[in-house]
């Protein structure tokens, strides 16, 4: 009997997502998509939602980041033991690709929450001896390189994913597809709601997409045009052979090539954005569709460093399962916010040291900066005057840390890295500029809870939603942000952080905003009225964190999406 045994017979919801951070040891995700999948795991662990997860293996992970001494990113692999975390299952299937067969086995990794409840993931794994050796390593390296490789992994997550949930014995009423990866799933459905021959010929598509859309919950989370896989309709028929033919394809996929967004958004009844501006931005990309909103949230307990969990403790003994108890933070005492405080800022600082050699100053602000290092983000948005950057940290001392990976084959991402390094060596005698190597989950953890300030920069409308400022919130630390993804519905301007310029203002102008509201207001505020910054802590747990959880994320997918 495996662990699993207690889900079955059992009626679930699935969720597939490319990726999902399920601890730090297993680097199976490479970044916000990943992180949230996670939290939504361990969400539904505490809520006891009938949910099971399906995501790849990927044994040799996404990437470990180390950084030459010209600040170039340098890549290798970051490798991991399945069976040291999960257990193998007595299950495979096979799917066709390319003609031949390539078995799946699952692995389960089964995460318990501390008051019981349990979430199952299924790690799907093609490294068999019984497989083509050009098929082994389809699994192994999330995101693989070039267009056959990921087509190949998304018949493997999609079609595959299928499968061994029905192979394991789990009847599903809702498939949740995290991004469209996962977009073959739908359309493994539909095969087996073919028309009927008195169907009258001028009917496009000879299935019956209806059954299915009743069942699939879509979730887009980007606006980034190479956020959205398409293959060649070539491609697609040399990997998938006759599994569906290309010219019922090209009516649900896209005339052109298929594209995977596309797809998933014909074969599901319920589609989403993930945060208020985004699904609106959704909207304009996808006329047609019925977007709606469901801003993303983070797993409380996950998030908060262990000192302000200790304080949250005496706010309300729920507050792990019930984030909205948070609404209380107000009345927590001054010195034990700041002392809670100063252990977290500590701890960050002593991973400076440790990962950079460099010693900061503990009674100086930290400014932090980690996101994936790609254009959009606009990691060089505060360097972008040097000389106004100089005047501001003259006159009101702080310091910088940043972290993120760019992807493998982003060369603008991998030339911020080397630009932030730059701009760190100019600006040495006045304001110290640190970038930590090897962004992961458990650096994050000590990033969020450590910074004074959390700052994030995008070019709007192409943040999605971000969730690291969310993070960041639950440990007191105010949010610096551009009015992009889920900061636009939140900002409560100067009650838990600040804006970058107004709403729809030119995004020209930002660094200049940056400039000022540093100048004026921000900085001011830290050196020159604790007190204030204490009350302002406060108020970001209990505007912010009481609000922006995977608890009420959960809570609303299954009120609205999956009992619809």
């Amino acid at each position: 009997m495996t662990s699993l045994d207690r889900f079955l017979p059992h009626t679930c919801i699935a969720y597939l997502s490319m990726e999902i951070a399920l601890e730090p040891g297993i680097p199976t995700y490479s970044g916000g998509l990943g992180v949230l999948a996670g939290d939504t795991v361990r969400s539904c662990a505490d809520l006891e939602l009938p949910m099971v997860f399906v995501t790849l293996v990927s044994r040799k992970g996404y990437l470990r980041q180390s950084i030459a001494p010209d600040g170039s990113q340098q890549e290798s692999i970051d490798p991991w033991n399945p069976a040291d975390h999960a257990e193998p299952l007595d299950a495979a299937v096979a799917v066709r690709i390319e003609g031949r067969p390539v078995w799946i086995l699952p692995w389960l990794y089964m995460h318990a929450c501390p008051h019981g409840g349990c979430a199952p993931v299924i790690l799907l794994d093609t490294h068999l001896e019984v497989n083509d050796p050009a098929d082994r390593g389809i699994t192994d390296r999330l995101y693989g390189e070039g267009a056959d490789l990921r087509l190949k992994q998304e018949i493997v997550l999609g079609i595959g994913g299928e499968r061994i949930l029905r192979a394991l014995g789990f009847e599903i009423t809702t498939w949740h597809l995290n991004e469209g990866h996962a977009a073959l799933l739908p359309l493994s459905l539909l095969r087996r709601h073919p028309l009927g021959k008195d169907e009258p010929a001028a009917t496009t598509l000879r299935y019956d997409a209806e059954p299915v859309r009743e069942r699939c919950v879509f979730t887009t989370h980007t606006p980034v045009e190479a956020g959205h896989d398409r293959f060649s309709y070539d491609l697609v028929q040399r990997m998938m052979g006759d599994f569906f033919e290309i010219g019922q394809l090209r009516h649900i996929a896209g005339a052109e090539e298929l594209n995977m967004t596309r797809l998933a958004l014909n074969l599901s009844g319920w589609v989403n954005g993930v945060a208020t501006r985004h699904a609106e931005t959704a909207q304009r990309m996808f006329p047609g569709y019925h977007i709606h909103a469901v801003t993303n949230g983070v797993h409380v307990p996950t998030w908060t460093h262990p000192a302000f969990a200790a304080l949250f403790q005496t706010v309300s003994p729920e507050w792990a399962h019930d984030p909205g108890a948070l609404r209380g933070a107000d009345h927590l005492a001054d010195e034990a916010v700041w002392t809670a405080h100063r252990q977290a800022k500590g701890e960050l600082l002593a991973e400076v040291q440790h990962r950079c050699s460099t010693a900061l100053d503990p009674d100086l602000p930290v400014i932090v900066f980690a996101r994936r290092m790609t254009g959009y983000k606009r990691a060089d948005l505060l360097f972008s005057d040097l000389a106004q950057l100089r005047r501001v940290a003259r006159e009101f001392p702080f310091q910088v840390v940043m972290a993120g990976k760019a992807h493998p084959r982003d060369e603008g991402g991998k030339a911020l890295i080397r630009q932030v390094h730059e701009h760190a060596r100019e600006l040495a005698d006045t304001l110290p500029v640190v970038f930590l190597p090897n962004y992961e989950m458990g650096l994050a953890k000590k990033m969020v809870a450590g910074a004074d300030i959390w700052l994030n920069t995008p070019l709007p409308p192409m943040e999605a939603s971000g969730t690291s400022g969310m993070k960041a919130a639950l440990n007191g630390v105010p949010h610096l942000s551009v009015l992009d993804g889920w900061w636009a519905e939140a900002c409560e301007e100067g009650a838990n952080g600040w804006a970058i310029g107004s709403d729809g203002g030119p995004p020209a102008q930002h660094a200049g905003e940056l400039y000022d509201k540093l100048w004026s207001t921000v900085l001011p505020l830290w050196h020159h009225d604790r007190a204030g910054w204490i009350a302002l802590m406060k108020q970001v747990i209990s505007r912010t964190g009481s609000r922006f959880h995977s608890q009420r994320m959960m809570r609303r997918y299954a009120a609205e999406a999956y009992l619809r």
